[in-house]
């Protein structure tokens, strides 16, 4: 018997991973050698790589990842193919947190590494948490309603950066600039420990609600009448969305389009089956975001470009492209 083409495109996703993941730790500005990534103790070829790379391309491929799998699962929910982590309050809840932290808690943000993704993650839960309370109706979460909900939270999150922006002073004007950008140059360990809890837990429910987006592709009295847990579904992907792309890109900044293309290509590939895109589109994120760290290493060495101009500058054609072949089609 053939093998399955999900089990093909796993199969390639897997080994793309491993690849990107092995040129991601060879890439940089120190040269590490084979002695160094396998065991070599003192050298600072063996420090860079322990300290900063390992790091580095784990955080790349669980923020990817996430934005991808939560980008899967909106779309989903929504019957949306454009919708996204940014689209429910994510990213400007985020942003939001992130300049509030910057402005208003300077010192502490000084003391602790952990200070300003705190102050992002609780922005984008705060963000998200509003988007449901307002789309919320008699114990019910209307789908019409959150998108609009999103629409104007993010209005407010943006209207709030400006004021907040429009008083703050050159410095934090700066650190808010770079991390509104996207980078993973800042990440380590810590960065990895404390964003994975968030990232596991959120991708395991979304998977495991595969099903149930695939009843609510039919509409929701239709899946409802399938016996689909609709309410605690909805809420239940709002709320691992929220962690997981609020834990991992406070770590890093805003990054877009990934959550808007990976499921694209997953769809290309497979078809429109969530047991699938899920996972898929988590492995096709990390590697579309660990590849693009690549790139913005090498573009203009020994400099580096923020991530997230690298994403925006692939993924804003490529998207293009998507949409123009569906067009085509007749989508």
């Amino acid at each position: 018997m053939s093998p399955s083409r999900p089990a093909i495109l796993f199969f390639f996703l897997i080994l793309a991973s491993v690849a990107v993941t092995f040129v991601s730790l060879r890439t940089g500005a120190v040269e590490v050698t084979w002695a160094e990534m396998l065991g070599g103790e003192g050298s600072t070829g063996a420090r860079v790589f322990r300290v900063m790379r390992v790091p580095r391309a784990l955080m790349g491929f669980l923020c990817g990842g996430a934005l991808g799998i939560c980008g899967a699962a909106l779309q989903g929910l929504f019957r949306n193919p454009l919708a996204d982590p940014a689209l429910v309050g994510v990213s400007g809840g985020a942003s939001l947190g992130a300049v509030g932290g910057i402005v208003f808690a300077g010192p502490l943000l000084g003391a602790s590494s952990y200070a300003l993704p705190v102050c992002a993650f609780l922005g984008a839960l705060a963000a998200t948490f509003l988007v449901q309370a307002i789309a919320s109706q008699n114990g019910r979460v209307l789908v019409s309603t959150l998108l609009l909900a999103g629409i104007a939270v993010n209005a407010l999150t943006g209207a709030g950066i400006g004021w907040m922006v429009y008083g703050a002073n050159d410095s934090q004007l700066r650190d808010f600039t770079f991390w509104s950008l996207g980078s993973l140059a800042g990440t380590g360990w810590h960065s990895v420990f404390s964003s994975l809890p968030f990232v596991v837990l959120s991708t395991v429910l979304l998977i495991w609600r595969g099903r149930t987006l695939n009843a609510l592709s039919l509409g929701e009295s239709d899946a409802w009448h399938m016996g689909a847990p609709v309410e605690s579904a909805k809420r239940s992907i709002l709320v691992a969305s929220a962690l997981a792309v609020g834990a991992s890109t406070a770590f890093t900044g805003t990054i877009g389009f990934i959550g808007l293309v990976a499921p694209h290509v997953v769809r290309i590939f497979c078809g429109a089956d969530h047991r699938v895109v899920l996972p898929a589109s988590f492995l096709v994120g990390g590697c579309l975001l660990t590849g693009a760290d690549v790139l913005a290493r090498i573009a203009r060495a020994p400099a580096e470009v923020p991530v997230g101009i690298v994403v925006a500058t692939i993924g804003a054609p490529f998207f293009v492209a998507l949409l123009m072949r569906g067009k085509g089609q007749g989508m």
